[in-house]
């Protein structure tokens, strides 16, 4: 068993909060290419993917697969996983005790997987590794802050793929963002300072 399985295992198993109790079917620990370049990092599983307990499968797994392919990318490329790990109640937005506690599983799988760029989807998932800033502001921008594995990590804040869902002026604005992640990855790997 490789590390991303045995940290899913683990995941799994957790009952570090009450998310595993209020209502979730089964933990979504994450999927994808273990040695991903890119890193993707949602908020938290939905209805969808706490029914398979695969993340980003539901609509706005869908739209953000047509984004990867739109940037020339895979899901098979990339791999893909949440802050917190079992799926909030009515979707509600995870509280910081769970963000807590699904930290370390986070921080092993960036651990692990040392992607180059971390593409955090929505303001949770940027809230916790970019404080302070507003995605309105940031989003599609490169940020290097302090990183897991590195002295300085490059992260991608975007919108939450479901916030075009319900906010359909936000569809162009975050298929424009996800098309800049070839080219900043192209950047990173020929200049990585």
């Amino acid at each position: 068993m490789n590390e991303l399985e045995q940290i899913s295992e683990r995941v799994k198993a957790c009952k570090a909060c009450r998310l595993c109790c209020l209502g979730a079917k089964q933990a979504v620990p994450g999927e994808g290419n273990p040695m991903a370049q890119i890193l993707f990092i949602g908020e938290g599983p939905g209805r969808d993917e706490d029914e398979q307990g695969r993340p980003f499968v539901g609509a706005a797994g869908k739209f953000l697969t047509q984004m990867l392919g739109l940037a020339g990318l895979k899901r098979e490329d990339v791999y893909i996983t949440n802050v917190v790990k079992h799926r909030p109640p009515q979707n509600r937005d995870p509280l910081p005790d769970e963000i807590e506690a699904c930290w370390a599983f986070l921080e092993a799988q960036i651990k692990v997987i040392k992607p180059k760029i971390i593409v955090t989807l929505g303001r949770h998932a940027m809230g916790r590794f970019l404080p302070g800033l507003r995605i309105s502001e940031v989003h599609g921008q490169a940020k290097r802050s302090k990183g897991i594995w590195c002295e300085r990590q490059v992260f991608f804040p975007v919108y939450h793929p479901a916030s075009a869902l319900y906010n359909p002026s936000l569809r162009d604005i975050l298929i424009r963002d996800m098309k800049k992640l070839p080219i900043l990855l192209k950047k990173i790997n020929n200049d990585p300072q």
